[in-house]
């Protein structure tokens, strides 16, 4: 039986037995997530998908709201490293869509306003399972606004709405690695929109 098979027996019987596991946990095959198929990523998302929404909107927060309604940058969640070796998607507002979109290198500079959410999912190894991760966003401040940040405030929502706490040099001092593409990193080549 393959992987994906297993998974999908194991969610179908959860299921149908009525002991549904945990609102958010959603079994694995594998506990790397850099060993996910494409297939395990995909089952991952069926089963976790529509809960990821209904998690981070709980707290109100308009992005958590509304983010599935902007323009998606990959062909699915794709594990980069970063994010604390998350599987994530990133989707961008009208404003940062067509920029983020041309994925460039050097001399990016993003409109105001623009806003970056990046929905993550975490492997809970010792539950075995996918579980939801925090909603990461970026939103582009009129210049002057952050210096000590480029003008990014960085910003986050837990996958129960609660807002995330930490402190924003916490995420630029990574976000620094890509200074001329504005700060941003994007999806890995293989999951970019448009590849």
């Amino acid at each position: 039986m393959t992987n994906t098979l297993k998974i999908l027996a194991v969610i179908s019987a959860t299921v149908i037995s009525g002991t549904a596991a945990h609102a958010q946990d959603c079994p694995v095959s594998t506990t790397d997530p850099f060993d996910l198929t494409e297939a395990d990523i995909a089952s991952i998302y069926d089963c976790i998908g529509d809960k990821m929404v209904e998690g981070y909107a709980k707290g109100g927060d308009m992005v958590a709201k509304n983010y599935r309604n902007w323009t998606v940058t990959g062909t699915r969640h794709g594990v980069a490293g970063a994010h604390g070796n998350r599987l994530l998607l990133t989707y961008a507002n009208d404003i940062a869509a067509e920029d983020y979109l041309k994925f460039a290198e050097e001399g990016v500079v993003m409109p105001v306003g623009s806003r970056l959410a990046k929905e993550s999912i975490k492997i809970n190894k010792k539950k075995n399972a996918a579980v939801v991760g925090p909603l990461f966003i970026m939103t582009k401040l009129e210049a002057g606004a952050a210096p000590k940040t480029n003008d990014w405030l960085y910003g986050g929502v837990l996958p129960n709405g609660k807002p995330m706490k930490f402190k924003q040099a916490f995420c630029h001092d990574c976000h620094q690695s890509w200074e001329d593409q504005d700060y941003l990193a994007y999806p890995l080549e293989e999951v970019r929109v448009g590849n």
